[in-house]
This record gives C-alpha cells, sequence and structure tokens, in this order.
C-alpha cells in the first residue's frame, strides 16, 4: 500500500481548526486518550507543534483544555 506524503507546513496550519475540531468531537465521544493519540488530527497537531512550537500548543495541552472545556459544559 503507497504511504501519502507528508503535509506541508502550510497545509498544516491551513487544516489547524479543522484538527482541533475533531479533536474536540472525539472527546465529546468519550474515546480515550490512547484512542485519540492513534488519529490523524493528532499526528498533524503533533507536527505542527514540532515544527512551529511557539505557535501551536502541544497535543496534550489541547487535549488537556478540551477535555476541562467538556466537562465544564456537561
Amino acid at each position: 500500500m503507497p504511504v501519502a506524503p507528508k503535509p506541508t507546513i502550510g497545509e498544516l496550519e491551513a487544516g489547524y481548526s479543522g484538527c482541533c475540531k475533531a479533536l474536540r468531537l472525539l472527546i465529546r465521544e468519550g474515546r480515550t486518550i490512547e484512542a485519540i493519540q492513534r488519529t490523524v488530527a493528532w499526528e498533524r497537531l503533533t507536527l505542527l507543534h514540532k515544527c512551529l512550537p511557539t505557535r501551536y500548543k502541544a497535543p496534550d495541552y489541547l487535549y488537556a483544555l478540551l477535555k476541562r472545556e467538556a466537562a465544564q459544559a456537561a
């Protein structure tokens, strides 16, 4: 099976809000952190943080924020 090429920084930045939305939906569904860490959204958020750490927070940090937000909304 062919492997898809890695996205560019521009593509990652363009998809940032979509990845955050996906992360928020996965948290609302009650997925475990282990399951979430196996998603494309998590991988892309990790790549963004590694490439531009001053602009983008770590996915673990985003997970904690969104998890707290979901708990407050419930």
